[in-house]
């Protein structure tokens, strides 16, 4: 990942304003306020190209940043209950729009709260994500927020709830301490970068 290529290219309100799939692209899901601004802000090691708010729902567009051999794709944040139902269908069209649509997608990166069990929206998306055959791993933000004991204790109910499905790779992050920061970088470098059949 060569972030020092990174500028954020355009934001897309309707699936018809996606642009088109030039590049590999690894995409950002999960609900409002998980943290997915600033997890790709952390990537990048930037502190505002990624635009955070601590208010949820913020995120109503498929932001796009443009690295030299990649994109990196932030998705509108699902499960807010204070917006509009015509709003919240909206945000339905666009992310199926954008997953749904034929694009170089190597990796979702889907975002749970390590504080607390996933909600319906989050089981929601990770079903549709193993229908679809989407590749995807899980990300679990905040870590930072909990002691080591309270930390433990959350991976392992993430282990149980993980039980019942196969194969599913997750990784405690935080924007805070940079805590998964290289990993996530080197997960993003193997399933972008060309590979080499010399």
């Amino acid at each position: 990942m060569k972030i020092e290529t990174a500028v954020f290219e355009l934001s897309a309100g309707l699936s018809s304003q996606l642009p088109e799939s030039t590049l590999p692209e690894i995409a950002f899901s999960g609900r409002s306020n998980v943290g997915k601004s600033s997890l790709i802000n952390r990537l990048l090691n930037r502190k505002t190209l990624a635009r955070t708010s601590a208010t949820p729902g913020k995120t109503a567009t498929v932001n796009f940043y443009k690295l030299n051999t990649l994109r990196l794709v932030d998705l509108p944040g699902y499960g807010y209950a204070k917006v509009s139902d015509a709003e919240k269908k909206r945000w339905r069209d666009l992310i199926g729009g954008y997953l749904n649509d034929d694009r170089d997608l190597r990796l979702v990166m889907q975002l749970l709260d390590i504080r607390h069990q996933p909600s319906v929206d989050d089981v929601q998306m990770i079903d549709f994500l193993i229908e679809t055959e989407t590749p995807f791993m899980v990300v679990l933000t905040k870590a930072d927020k909990l002691g080591k004991k309270a930390l433990k204790e959350r991976l392992q109910a993430f282990e149980e709830f993980f039980a019942d499905y196969e194969g599913i790779f997750y990784l405690p992050f935080s924007a805070l301490n940079g805590e998964g920061t290289d990993r996530l970088r080197e997960i993003i470098d193997e399933v972008t970068l060309p590979v080499d059949n010399a």
